[in-house]
């Protein structure tokens, strides 16, 4: 236990998890960027700020730099799509401190090279999460969308304006529709013009349908005409789309879990002769032949999966 506690790795793994730490304290714990500075309101008072702020503001700043010249734009688009309310800084530093407490976690257990792989899966995790989450929210978005279209007919109906409708959605509608609706309301308000808007929304939750819906809205604004009729007619055909969406979805289901089923069931079998048989195992590992082996049947199922998710994806 001495040597341990002695050794290199055990220090460097013990200040990693150590500045993680502070920094995931300061996102969750440190001040927000809504609220009004000190200075603002007391012009007069000086700024008080502790240690672990001023170094964690410094390193948020200096990320902030980083990223601005590093694909700013692009991970902020990608946090606006999956919903997070977060700087990009903010994000790359939690980012930055997960990769360090795994590497720690790494090094504690005295493999460098484990230490090496835990750190670089982290950012790989945190892309896979913010894929998943704008995935779930444009769902949502779509599955929305016609009851949104119904509140917006209505409203005109009722003699409402165009922008009044859309508040109506923001105000009536779920989460995310509600969230984007606000927005292109907001955005309109300070000066905006309401097609790129909506053309902005629409790229932002990749909805075909809702590309339909700003092209009619800006049609009908040029040429005019009855846009309640229009938002029925645009309606009816997304609902007969979600329809058969759904059908498909019922219907390749099946597909979709046989895939998964065979994808699993290499890993599977590996993770039963490592337990029952692992000398079964070990001769992969002590000749040329069974590293090309494994180089090969790696290969195999990575073409594998990418032909079955073919296989199972429908694009209508």
């Amino acid at each position: 236990m001495t040597t341990l506690l002695a050794s290199p790795s055990a220090v460097v793994g013990i200040v990693a998890i150590a500045l993680a730490l502070a920094a995931a304290a300061y996102l969750v714990l440190g001040p927000r960027p809504a609220r009004v500075p000190l200075e603002r309101r007391r012009p007069r008072s000086e700024p008080r700020s502790g240690l672990l702020t001023g170094a964690t503001s410094a390193t948020t700043s200096a990320i902030d730099r980083v990223v601005q010249r590093r694909g700013g734009p692009a991970l902020a688009a990608a946090l606006e799509r999956a919903g997070v309310t977060m700087r990009p800084q903010d994000f790359t530093l939690l980012v930055v401190a997960g990769a360090l407490a795994a590497a720690a976690v790494g090094l504690l257990l005295g493999a460098p090279l484990l230490a090496l792989l835990l750190a670089a899966a982290v950012p790989l995790l945190a892309k896979v999460y913010l894929g998943v989450l704008a995935s779930r929210r444009q769902k949502a978005f779509a599955d929305q969308l016609d009851d949104s279209l119904q509140i917006m007919a209505s409203s005109l109906r009722a003699g409402h304006s165009l922008l009044q409708a859309l508040h109506a959605v923001a105000q009536e509608a779920e989460e995310p529709t509600s969230q984007e609706f606000a927005r292109v309301v907001n955005e309109t308000r300070v000066g905006r013009e309401l097609g790129p808007a909506l053309e902005e929304t629409a790229e932002r939750t990749a909805s075909e349908d809702f590309t339909w819906v700003a092209q009619a809205i800006a049609i009908n604004r040029e040429v005019g005409g009855n846009l309640a009729e229009v938002l029925d007619g645009v309606g009816n055909t997304i609902r007969e789309r979600g329809q058969l969406r759904r059908q498909v979805g019922a219907l390749s289901a099946e597909g979709k879990l046989s895939a998964l089923i065979l994808m699993a069931l290499p890993f599977g079998i590996i993770a039963f002769l490592a337990l029952a048989s692992p000398s079964y195992l070990a001769a992969f590992t002590e000749s040329l032949i069974g590293y090309a082996m494994i180089g090969v049947s790696i290969v195999m199922l990575i073409v594998g999966g990418l032909w079955l998710r073919k296989v199972v994806s429908f694009k209508f």
